[in-house]
């Protein structure tokens, strides 16, 4: 079977490392007879251009999962990694960004890396996540603000709007500071109580911003919903199934 390679952003904060880490195990968990790997597009490694190029000798990933159902360290403690289709008979991989729209890195990092693998659509916008979104918001609050991370891409920027139109909320940028303004901005215009509706897979530096904006409430990362890993089996499975005539 091709295996399924998740493609993170990357972070420095250590729980958010771990989240995905655990994210990834989670879709290994229920789809056991997948070879499961997870790379980067920044910030940590493996990256994925290190991960999909075939190099018997001295590239590849350790496969995610041991047999005993554990969680591998992603590299082995002598610095070699095995190489990537060692076990899986020459089948390419299907690249699933762990990502919330369609910017830069899925359009143009995993792209380029990608060669003749298949690249799913990220895992977002899909009305999963924004039916986590508004259950986790919750109705106890007169206004809502959807912060995601923020980008320059037309494309990002459009999926985000749309994200915000469902859930009837003001959006704002956390890469830009924003969220603080706009809470603000709000409560000048008479909101009593504000939700911070967090448009991000796992914490990490704009995750922990969101804290310190003055909203009453501010929403888990996606990832702890366990829906989610769901969801990434679901845009591999959509990847892999045959065209019929």
């Amino acid at each position: 079977m091709n295996p399924l390679i998740a493609v993170a952003h990357g972070t420095r904060s250590a729980v958010g490392q771990a989240q995905i880490r655990a994210l990834v195990d989670a879709v290994a968990m229920c789809r056991p007879e997948l070879d499961v790997r997870l790379a980067y597009v920044d910030v940590q490694h493996p990256r994925i251009g290190e991960v999909l190029p075939l190099r018997a000798q001295s590239g590849g990933v350790l496969p995610l999962r041991a047999q005993s159902g554990g969680v591998l360290p992603l590299r082995a403690q002598s610095g070699d990694m095995l190489p990537i289709r060692a076990q899986s008979k020459g089948a390419a991989p299907v690249i699933v960004p762990l990502l919330l729209s369609t910017g830069h890195h899925v359009r143009v990092d995993i792209a380029e890396a990608a060669g003749d693998c298949v690249v799913t659509p990220p895992l977002g916008p899909d009305p999963l996540l924004t039916e986590i979104l508004a259950g986790s918001a919750g109705r106890d609050h007169d206004a809502l603000v959807l912060a995601a991370a923020g980008s320059s891409d037309p494309g990002w920027l459009a999926e985000i709007a749309g994200v915000a139109a469902d859930l009837n909320a003001h959006v704002a940028y956390a890469s830009r500071d924003e969220t603080k303004d706009v809470v603000a901005g709000l409560r000048e215009q008479g909101a009593e109580r504000i939700t911070v509706a967090a448009y991000l897979l796992a914490e990490g530096l704009f995750y922990r911003s969101l804290h310190r904006a003055g909203a009453d409430h501010v929403t888990p990362p996606l990832c702890h919903d366990p829906r989610v890993a769901g969801l990434v089996a679901r845009r591999y499975d959509q990847a892999t199934v045959p065209v019929r005539a």
